[in-house]
């Protein structure tokens, strides 16, 4: 069965436009993803999170406007499509929120697979192909970073099951990558503005413009999936994950794919 997905979770809790956009960017990125991966301590692993999520953020906008600029012809193509992702046990529930969350921070939609008893087989990401882009290369370091985080975490509570701490802490955890992600986008936006005097509005106005193109071939092709209910979230983990997500390196929501504040869980 597959199901419509949250956008984002409820968060109680540069090149120029018109030039070419280097691949050095992205393996900048992969560079600084790969040193969070290996970071001695927390606050180093912080440093290289903030540096990548930054760059992604600005390369997502830039693909965007080069996009769009008149007479970008085929070399500048950015095709609306999907990528379909296996998510694995244990805990995969909670790692397609991760997965479906930066796909939503990262203006994708996204959409889970054969979801059963809490657990999911894959997330299809749906979006223009820089995007898919962005969010296959965050989500493999970022689930690197969580695994690796995760097998040293435990209860402070003994008498706690270990796997609902840990389910609970990966939803943390994804939850704050969502709200990191968003905020590096909105300081791209400003950054554009400052650094090309573009407005800050039609930058906006041509990241409007690909959503609805977004909004429109998800709902002509996903438009009958039933919408996925709300993660409950039984476990006590939640705020160390988001801590942890504070230190790592990217560099649900609602249940229809845009970007908002859909419910973690009561």
């Amino acid at each position: 069965m597959s199901t419509a997905q949250e956008t984002g979770p409820r968060t109680d809790i540069g090149t120029a436009p018109g030039e070419q956009v280097p691949g050095a960017r992205l393996d900048r990125i992969r560079k600084l993803l790969a040193k969070a991966e290996r970071a001695g301590t927390p606050d180093e692993a912080e440093i290289y999170t903030d540096k990548a999520f930054a760059l992604m953020a600005r390369h997502g906008i830039d693909e965007a406007l080069l996009a769009a600029a008149p007479g970008a012809g085929a070399a500048r193509a950015d095709p609306i499509g999907r990528s379909r992702i296996t998510v694995d046990n244990p805990y995969s529930g909670a790692k397609a929120r991760l997965l479906g969350w930066t796909a939503s921070a990262l203006r994708c939609r996204w959409v889970m697979h054969d979801q059963r008893g809490g657990s999911v087989a894959a997330v299809t990401v749906f979006g223009f192909a820089s995007d898919r882009e962005r969010v296959e290369l965050l989500y493999t370091s970022l689930l690197l970073q969580a695994t690796a985080a995760l097998a040293a975490v435990r209860p402070p509570d003994p008498g706690e099951s270990v796997a609902a701490y840990r389910r609970s802490w990966i939803y943390g955890f994804a939850g704050r990558v969502y709200e990191r992600l968003c905020e590096a986008e909105r300081s791209a936006l400003g950054e554009t503005e400052a650094e090309t005097g573009r407005a800050a509005a039609s930058t906006e106005l041509v990241l409007a413009d690909r959503g609805a193109e977004v909004d429109r071939a998800y709902d002509a092709e996903f438009g009958r999936l039933r919408r996925a209910r709300r993660p409950q979230v039984s476990g006590s983990g939640f705020r160390h994950g988001a801590a942890a997500a504070d230190r790592a390196d990217l560099g649900g929501p609602r249940l229809d794919g845009r970007a908002g504040a859909p419910g973690i869980g009561a």
